[in-house]
């Protein structure tokens, strides 16, 4: 349970599979303008991250490496991410249909979000157990999360209480924010780390 819970803590904070890897970062800049859109992406993100590796593990270990067919998991792995995320637009479109509206085409590039098939990647070169994939999964999601939710936080409050100059507004504002923000959590790197 020990390991469980470091995996966990690591994949939110010392290893953040975006402002360590810098992984997902499409969605995340272009998503990370409004609080309320960062949360509902967040949110989706969650889903589909858990969800993905929860298939993928036992789809690798249980037909592919038994088959000998683990040279096409990259295939299988985004087959079943392109599942995953058509199966939250629809969820999305039947009962979230302004959130919906505002992710505009990001919701479908989560198919090609490198966060997704990172965590499903990772739990191969890892070796997780299936456990492991899970919390690591969910622990990556919800890192994922925790900087977009932040970033998007403190984006709103800099529109609120100052003038960016025109050069910075936009991206340049998120990715210093997100660099200051991935400097922080460096500060956790010495607490837990994965292999």
């Amino acid at each position: 349970m020990g390991n469980l819970l470091t995996i966990f803590i690591a994949a939110v904070f010392t290893h953040n599979i975006a402002l360590t890897y810098l992984l997902g970062m499409c969605p995340f800049i272009a998503l990370s303008k409004s609080f309320k859109t960062a949360f509902g992406m967040g949110i989706a993100v969650i889903f589909v991250v858990t969800l993905t590796a929860a298939i993928n593990w036992p789809i690798y270990h249980l037909i592919l490496v038994p088959a000998g067919c683990e040279l096409i998991y990259y295939i299988v792995f985004i087959i079943v991410i392109a599942a995953s995320v058509q199966l939250v637009e629809m969820i999305m479109e039947k009962f979230f249909v302004v959130l919906q509206a505002s992710f505009g085409i990001f919701l479908p590039l989560i198919t090609v979000n490198c966060t997704v098939l990172a965590v499903s990647l990772f739990m191969v070169l890892r070796s997780y157990s299936y456990l492991a994939t899970i919390v690591f999964a969910f622990g990556s999601a919800v890192g994922w999360m925790l900087a977009i939710l932040i970033v998007a936080a403190i984006n709103e409050k800099l529109r609120l209480v100052s003038d960016i100059p025109k050069g910075l507004r936009g991206p340049g504002i998120i990715m210093i924010i997100a660099g200051i923000i991935a400097l922080a959590f460096l500060g956790f790197g010495g607490m837990v780390r994965i292999q």
